[in-house]
């Protein structure tokens, strides 16, 4: 068995005296790992960092086996060890993908957003409304993504300003009426109305950490979410203040 792709590395670990597991997300074949020879060589070890684009070529026995990489460097976005958010947001990205893909199940359209907003990390550019907005294609191709188009209570699509923690739909000032305290907020920029303030920021990464929290890991065996996206969202909340 044997295939060639490319993907973004997810994780590396040390496998013997010499050698690395990595696990990377490609274009057609989904989250996969594989052994690395000579993966902690001095030759082999700076080209596998989180976050590098690769070009991988896997061969195993049998299907189901582990099976072996060799690899060659395509990118490797060390912009992102200069700016201390933009790596907190890499290794979140990377957590995350391999906290809620399952092994080898192809996922093409997160798998193009996820590499534009890797790219968007290196580069430096306006990078948080984006890993916003990939939070949300996360949830929406896990199968939990937000309705927003229209209040769940009134039908209309004025003055959307919640989001219901049960149903994942949007809320109306109006619909909300005294319950609004209970709702999530619906800041403009979860749908698509500009880049956002900190605050705004800030409120929409609590509602999609909900659906996160709430959803997608009671359905993966109430395992936590990863502490890198933790990390992130803290680390965002203090520049915010500052």
């Amino acid at each position: 068995m044997d295939w060639r792709d490319q993907g973004m590395l997810l994780s590396v670990r040390t496998h013997g005296e010499t050698s690395a597991i990595i696990e990377v997300f490609t274009a057609q074949h989904g989250r996969h790992a594989g052994v690395v020879r000579g993966g902690v060589s001095r030759k082999i070890a700076p080209i596998l960092q989180p976050g590098a684009q690769l070009d991988v070529a896997w061969r195993a026995r049998l299907e189901d086996h582990i099976g072996a990489f060799t690899v060659e460097p395509l990118q490797s976005r060390t912009g992102v060890l200069s700016d201390r958010l933009a790596l907190l947001g890499l290794n979140a990205v990377c957590a995350l993908l391999h906290f809620v893909l399952p092994e080898r199940e192809p996922h093409p359209a997160l798998y193009v957003g996820s590499l534009a907003l890797m790219d968007a990390l290196a580069a430096g550019d306006d990078w948080v409304p984006r890993y916003l907005r990939w939070e949300m294609a996360l949830l929406e191709e896990l199968g939990f993504g937000l309705d927003l188009g229209r209040c769940a209570v009134t039908g209309g699509r004025e003055d959307l300003a919640f989001v219901s923690p049960k149903t994942g739909r949007a809320v109306s000032r109006e619909g909300a009426g005294e319950w609004a305290a209970r709702l999530l907020p619906l800041p403009g920029v979860l749908m698509g109305q500009g880049g956002g303030s900190p605050s705004e920021l800030a409120d929409g990464l609590c509602t999609t950490g909900h659906f996160l929290e709430h959803r997608v890991a009671p359905a993966l065996g109430n395992r936590p979410l990863p502490e890198a996206r933790r990390r992130l969202v803290e680390a965002l909340a203090r520049a915010g203040r500052d």
